[in-house]
């Protein structure tokens, strides 16, 4: 039987400061949102530019870190795997989202923490999970 892959890596900013929960056996979860813009010429030498948005969800001691260092606009790597939820609303509406439950986390650019200087990235890993995640533009 063959293996399957389930990756995905992600740097872009993040669209508003992180928020964590925790679930009722008392494990932490954090989510927040993250904008990766791609921009290129076409043929006709114009100029196009496009800003994707991904749910991010980073559980344990990942989440505590997110929570703790992550800022609204800070420059950010992100690794883990696609995941689909699906629910249905008070109304019986049904719902997809597409989120990435992150198992690695890289600060990147300047930190932004009151008690530091600017430092080198540090990458930070977790165990996986799944929570709900809310998706908002940010700047």
């Amino acid at each position: 039987m063959s293996r399957g892959l389930n990756k995905v890596q992600i740097i872009g900013h993040l669209g508003k400061d992180p928020e964590m929960r925790y679930t009722p056996s008392g494990k932490p979860v954090t989510t927040f949102s993250v904008a990766v813009s791609r921009s290129w010429n076409s043929a006709d030498g114009e100029r196009h530019a496009e800003t994707e948005w991904f749910n991010v969800v980073a559980w344990g001691n990942l989440a505590e870190i997110c929570k703790q260092y992550l800022v609204k606009g800070q420059q950010v790597f992100v690794e883990g795997r696609l995941q689909t939820r699906r629910w249905d609303d008070k109304e019986g509406q049904k719902h997809t989202s597409v989120e990435i439950v992150a198992n690695e986390m890289m600060m990147l650019g300047d930190r932004r923490d009151a008690n530091s200087h600017t430092q080198e990235a540090e990458p930070t890993s977790a165990d996986n999970g799944s929570a709900m995640a809310e998706d908002e533009f940010p700047f």
